[in-house]
């Protein structure tokens, strides 16, 4: 009986963290450049004598779906989308400290002429990208932030991008919602990765399939109810008999 309750306790811990993270899929579901997370599992059994029989869903660290989302174009200068696989890097830290990885490209440039990213700097080639007065900028396929200085004509070239392309099993969530390396260390350049200009990647997060896999969570999560109440049954039928 109590191997029952065991798989129902944990399959409910299990089922209720899932569609926390189909949830937080769906509000993202219009998030630019945002990757649905993917819930984790496996079986683990239960250490102790006489505990063989009895099992839990342990919970891993969430994976990131890869699957590319609608590329819109902006007209902006400023934004820019990542063509096939691939991620920008911003820095996390004070001083350029830790580096987030991010399919979105709505890029601005503070006071300071910093390239920034919902607060946080845009890392290239010689760390944080630092944009010179100018009237215009333009991003090219390989990543390359020219500008054009005021009083002329020609566009200059400040920086490049960093842009990587991790293998996604690799790859985790921070707190911030920023994509990092499962250990810690900062992803190398990858100069295969293209980007396309004055676009911006929509979310990857298809409503339809999160709202689908919610729903068959909440019957997941009746089903492991019901194994309660049917647990709590045995145990006073068992109890009565031991009564009689």
């Amino acid at each position: 009986m109590d191997a029952l309750i065991y798989s129902a306790m944990s399959g409910a811990e299990r089922t209720l963290h899932a569609q926390q993270v189909r949830a937080n899929n769906l509000a993202n579901a219009a998030t630019n450049g945002f990757r649905a997370d993917l819930e984790l599992a496996r079986s683990q059994s239960v250490q102790g004598y006489g505990y063989s029989a009895r099992h839990l869903a342990e919970l891993q660290a969430n994976a990131v779906s890869t699957r590319s989302g609608t590329l819109t174009a902006t007209g902006r200068d400023l934004d820019a989308a990542i063509s096939g696989d691939g991620f920008f890097a911003v820095a996390l830290g004070d001083g350029g400290a830790g580096e987030g990885y991010t399919r979105n490209g709505a890029f601005v440039v503070d006071a300071n002429g910093a390239l920034m990213l919902n607060g946080r700097p845009v890392l290239g080639d010689g760390g944080p990208i630092v944009l010179p007065p100018h009237v215009r900028v333009a991003i090219s396929e390989n990543g390359t932030v020219s500008v054009q200085p005021e009083g002329e004509a020609d566009l200059q070239p400040v920086d490049r991008l960093k842009l990587v392309k991790p293998e996604a099993a690799t790859l985790a969530k921070n707190t911030a919602g920023f994509v990092v390396g499962r250990d810690g260390q900062p992803l190398p350049a990858d100069d295969t990765v293209r980007v396309r200009g004055a676009h911006l990647e929509g979310s990857n997060v298809s409503a339809v399939e999160e709202m689908v896999a919610s729903m068959g969570l909440s019957r997941d999560f009746e089903v492991h109810m019901r194994l309660f109440k049917v647990a709590d049954d045995m145990a006073a039928n068992g109890n009565r008999l031991l009564r009689e």
